[in-house]
């Protein structure tokens, strides 16, 4: 079978990225036999000169850093929530162009709905203002959250305020009580690496988390929250979750996502 329609995940490093994993499960799944996604490396440098010269066979590429920023400043157009977001990890092409989105944020959402159901979020704590912190914070907007707690070195509610809608917005440091912001928080979204909450864990683990790691899992915040009797989500489920709509947006065909899911979470061995 002749391949037709492609679609890469766009990053630097990219070897071990799980993207074609999730899409070539969908498109065996969906019956898109013609279809095939792979890898590219690609710095944020590059990147207008791959997707620039990327043959009509392309149809989208996933995007992942060192390269978010630069997908959107590439783009010919950008959703809503890609420019309140500041980055891309989607280019789909269109008429004229490349349209950039960016589908973290239903990353994080589908987690926080894996986790928690429907039940309301009143009280939120995001660990990390970075460039993954800001999807959380639009899914956490959405999701209607009234108290929005933001633990990182720097104040950056300026730059993220806007992201949140109406929810009360305020920065604090790892010097503040951080039990007490756990314990008073009905979730507690983390974006920064692993390594970072080691030494703080045992003090935050006191609520639900979503954590974006999911290489190692469980990390020493899930397995703090464990230790007290709350559930966690990792990253895979919100990779997942991102990657459904990226695939509807390539193909224009509903995302098997049982079947992608089941691909990601339970590989062949």
């Amino acid at each position: 079978m002749s391949v037709n329609h492609r679609a890469a995940v766009l990053g630097s490093p990219i070897d071990h990225s799980l993207s074609p994993v999730l899409h070539n499960a969908g498109y065996a799944a969906a019956g898109l036999r013609d279809w095939e996604y792979s890898r590219i490396e690609c710095t944020a440098a590059q990147l207008p000169a791959i997707v620039g010269r990327a043959d009509e066979t392309f149809r989208g590429f996933s995007v992942t850093m060192p390269a978010k920023f630069a997908a959107l400043e590439f783009a010919t157009e950008a959703t809503e929530r890609a420019a309140a977001v500041g980055s891309a990890n989607t280019l789909t092409r269109i008429d004229g162009g490349w349209r950039a989105d960016n589908t973290d944020c239903e990353g994080i959402a589908g987690a926080l709905t894996a986790l928690l159901g429907d039940a309301p979020i009143t009280s939120a704590l995001v660990i990390g203002a970075g460039g993954t912190a800001r999807p959380a914070l639009w899914a956490l907007g959405e999701r209607g959250v009234n108290n929005l707690t933001v633990l990182n070195r720097s104040d950056r509610s300026a730059e993220v305020r806007p992201l949140v809608k109406d929810a009360q917005l305020q920065f604090t440091s790892f010097d503040a009580d951080v039990r007490a912001l756990a314990i008073d928080a009905d979730v507690i979204v983390s974006t920064v690496p692993a390594h970072a909450l080691k030494e703080h864990a045992k003090l935050l683990g006191h609520a639900p988390v979503v954590d974006v790691i999911y290489d190692p899992w469980p990390t020493p915040l899930a397995t703090a929250a464990a230790s007290n009797g709350y559930t966690s989500v990792g990253g895979l489920v919100m990779l997942a979750e991102q990657s459904f709509s990226q695939f509807e947006q390539f193909t224009g065909v509903a995302a098997p996502r049982e079947a992608m899911r089941e691909a990601l979470l339970y590989p062949r061995r």
